[in-house]
């Protein structure tokens, strides 16, 4: 089962299956589709929608109508300047919500609630693909340029997206094995954003991102051992 969440994306992701039949359920379009390399299985590839909340409740969706053995994550993700070079694959291994204001309580107990380490014991040791192995920061929102040096300090962090924090928490409550690529479109520094202000940017980078990651896909779900 992949999950797909922008809808630049899924879009992309589309035209790369032109035969598949796109269907419709209650939270996006899904087909399946063969993929190269792996000519015994169908894969499911679903859209699961921008942001926490769709991306929480259609991983609900999924888990429960599909029952699936492994979820992928693939998608797009905006980089820290200075930290890590557009194109980068990140294999996410702990997400972080990072877009939590709590004034009330203990901040940092707020944000260790919805933390999710992501096992990752059961891939082979050795990658089939180069990809940078750490943590992505999830937030409902575009990376804010004031931000960058506090999620740095504080987390370590080298980039953000929007959905991976919700669809880590969601699978690790239900104990479904997950895998969570996503390449780096667009970096946001002190300079700015790259793709701010300019959609066009992000979405040529997006075709070059999944297009690498779907031809990748065979690779990483043979030394994935889900039967």
């Amino acid at each position: 089962m992949v999950i797909i969440s922008a809808d630049v994306e899924w879009r992309t992701l589309k035209t790369l299956f032109p035969d598949a039949l796109v269907e419709d359920s209650l939270f996006g379009e899904w087909f399946e589709a063969k993929l190269n390399d792996i000519n015994y299985r169908k894969i499911l590839f679903y859209h699961g929608g921008w942001g926490k909340i769709s991306a929480a409740a259609a991983t609900q969706y999924i888990i429960d109508h599909c029952h699936p053995a492994l979820i992928i994550n693939l998608g797009t993700c905006g980089g820290f300047e200075g930290e890590v070079e557009r194109g980068t694959i990140i294999l996410v291994n702990k997400t972080i919500v990072y877009d939590i204001i709590e004034q009330m309580g203990d901040f940092d107990a707020h944000i260790a609630h919805y933390t999710t380490e992501i096992d990752l014991s059961w891939l082979e040791s050795d990658f089939p693909h180069k990809v940078l192995m750490t943590l992505l920061v999830s937030g409902d929102r575009d990376l804010l340029i004031q931000d960058i040096p506090e999620l740095q300090s504080r987390y370590g962090a080298k980039a953000g997206d929007w959905e991976s924090g919700a669809i880590a928490f969601v699978s690790a409550r239900n104990r479904v094995k997950l895998l969570i690529l996503r390449g780096v479109t667009d970096l946001v520094g002190s300079s700015g954003g790259e793709a701010y202000g300019d959609i066009t940017f992000f979405e040529n980078a997006t075709i070059s991102v999944m297009k690498h990651l779907v031809d990748a896909l065979p690779s990483w779900i043979r030394i994935s051992n889900i039967p």
